[in-house]
């Protein structure tokens, strides 16, 4: 184990990404706070406990994902990440403040919510790609899969840390101070944004200015068959797997009938399963494309196993072993795109998937809602596991076709040929 560590931190070397974890695991954290108060908002003091609701908020604040990504591409693509941070960073923290003075004035309605979060989608939608992308000018490209590795324990140790955190502030203070927690929260990343040491950025030679810099990056894409079925498998989870707020407070609060608390500890507990996938990505030393087929699989029969368990702790634990899952689907099938694509075309690619993973919630969430409150919460959690194992088929498939042993270099090498 002491050999290990330092491989598991190594991207902690360089200065410009310790200080941007420093602020970013902070920040985490608040959006966390949100995310749980924003769900519990909908559920349970502006509805009567309406699945649908929910969804319909995933789906003003994903949305965005979905409407802008070929915009959103393009500009992390042509200009200053890290100035276009500072501007996305600044305005959802102004949003998250100003959602948290409607509810402590008792000025919040349901529309509010909508209104809000879709706001703050845009400015998320913007944020992604150039977030993303901003990891290959911190770190070289050797560190880029460790670096993926290590934000996403960030994100997912203050998922483990915030909706605990935010289930006491709801059950001592309503939900209002958790939003404003999370508005003030944003100052630590803005800090580190600024902080930064420039003249250490590795940065790459912008896109060009074209009037075709938008489908290029369709086309580059799709003329890809590795990014292609990688779209794909992201669709099938993004959609109809990732929609957790649903899974967890149907499940928690309409079968298992739990409180705020016990709704914000299965939250933790996804948490811890995503924190450890994270690390055990940060671990690896070059992703590979039959990780994917392990961690689609593992998702379909933890979400199968989540549907099927009979009490609230049993359920705790397969979301631990569904976060664990998604996590290894996920920061493989990221650091495989980021890798293998053209430094020029990063922005774009990573606003195409984010679109993709993040922009079909508007589709599946107000179905997998649905399902929730017509057939029951089981049902709705099946939606996940039936996700999980089509992913699965396209991967298995491709395998086949084109061999069990390709990373990110063979895949970029590939690209270059063609």
């Amino acid at each position: 184990m002491p050999t290990r560590l330092p491989a598991v931190f190594r991207s902690f070397r360089h200065h410009n990404y310790r200080l941007w974890y420093s602020g970013a695991i902070i920040s985490n954290t608040g959006t966390w706070m949100q995310r749980t108060a924003q769900d519990w908002l909908v559920l349970t003091e502006l509805t009567d406990h309406s699945a649908s609701a929910v969804g319909l908020t995933m789906a003003c604040q994903f949305g965005p994902q979905l409407l802008l990504f070929p915009v959103t591409g393009l500009v992390a693509d042509m200009f200053d990440r890290r100035k276009l941070m500072i501007a996305t960073q600044s305005f959802m923290g102004a949003i998250s403040l100003l959602l948290g003075f409607l509810v402590v004035t008792d000025l919040v309605a349901l529309w509010h919510v909508f209104v809000l979060a879709f706001l703050f989608g845009c400015a998320a939608a913007f944020d992604a790609p150039a977030r993303q992308t901003f990891v290959s000018e911190m770190v070289p490209d050797e560190d880029i899969s460790n670096a993926i590795g290590l934000n996403s324990t960030s994100f997912n140790g203050a998922r483990m840390i915030g909706p605990a955190v935010a289930g006491l502030v709801i059950a001592a203070f309503d939900t209002g101070p958790a939003f404003l927690i999370n508005g003030f929260s944003f100052g630590a990343v803005l800090i580190s944004l600024l902080c930064m040491r420039t003249s250490e950025l590795q940065v790459s030679d912008r896109a060009a200015k074209s009037r075709n810099g938008i489908t290029d990056g369709f086309r580059y894409a799709f003329e890809r068959q590795d990014l292609r079925v990688m779209l794909i498998m992201l669709f099938l989870i993004g959609t109809f797997g990732m929609n957790f707020p649903i899974f967890i407070s149907t499940m928690g609060v309409k079968l298992f009938h739990t409180d705020a608390q016990g709704y914000g500890l299965l939250n933790t507990f996804s948490a811890i399963g995503t924190l450890t996938g994270a690390l055990m990505a940060a671990g690896r030393q070059a992703p590979k494309f039959n990780t994917l087929l392990v961690g689609t699989t593992m998702f379909g029969f933890g979400c199968l196993a989540a549907s099927l368990t009979p009490g609230y702790w049993w359920f705790a634990i397969a979301l631990a072993f569904v976060g664990l899952s998604a996590m290894t689907f996920l920061n493989t099938s990221n650091a495989l795109m980021l890798l293998s694509t053209t430094p020029q075309m990063r922005g774009r690619v990573m606003a195409l998937r984010f679109a993709i993973t993040m922009g079909g919630t508007p589709i599946g969430a107000p179905i997998v809602g649905w399902v929730s409150d017509t057939y029951g919460p089981r049902w709705g959690m099946s939606v996940g596991a039936l996700a999980g194992f089509a992913a699965a088929v396209v991967a298995l498939l491709f395998l086949m076709k084109n061999g069990s042993k390709r990373s990110a270099q063979n895949m970029q090498q590939e690209s270059q040929q063609q």
